[in-house]
């Protein structure tokens, strides 16, 4: 079993989620499919990656096995000028990431 499959059962089971629910979120039309991907007969493609990351709310990074948990992407630095910040799944502005960084700061 790979870290990715690991991972991805892991992260379920933290949620109670079936697999079959699992599967509805991120479009596929066969529980069997996605279930592929946590025993690790099968990998999904980027997108589909994506997909999980996003609903599990995990990095791909730390979905692959590159990152550890507390390197997800909810600790990035608004310091980072290559982190893409989103709401919505819009861009935010740099007025808006400036009023994060004072609220953050207490200004």
């Amino acid at each position: 079993m790979s870290d990715f499959s690991k991972r991805l059962s892991a992260l379920r089971e933290q949620k109670g989620w079936t697999k079959t629910y699992v599967a509805k979120q991120i479009g596929l039309t066969s529980m069997q499919t996605y279930a592929n991907y946590e025993y690790g007969r099968r990998e999904p493609d980027f997108e589909t990656t994506k997909k999980l990351a996003n609903l599990f709310n995990v990095s791909t990074d730390y979905l692959l096995g590159r990152a550890a948990p507390d390197e997800d992407r909810n600790t990035a630095d608004l310091a980072d000028d290559d982190t893409i910040f989103t709401y919505k799944g819009q861009p935010l502005s740099d007025d808006d990431k400036e009023i994060i960084r004072r609220l953050m700061n207490g200004k």
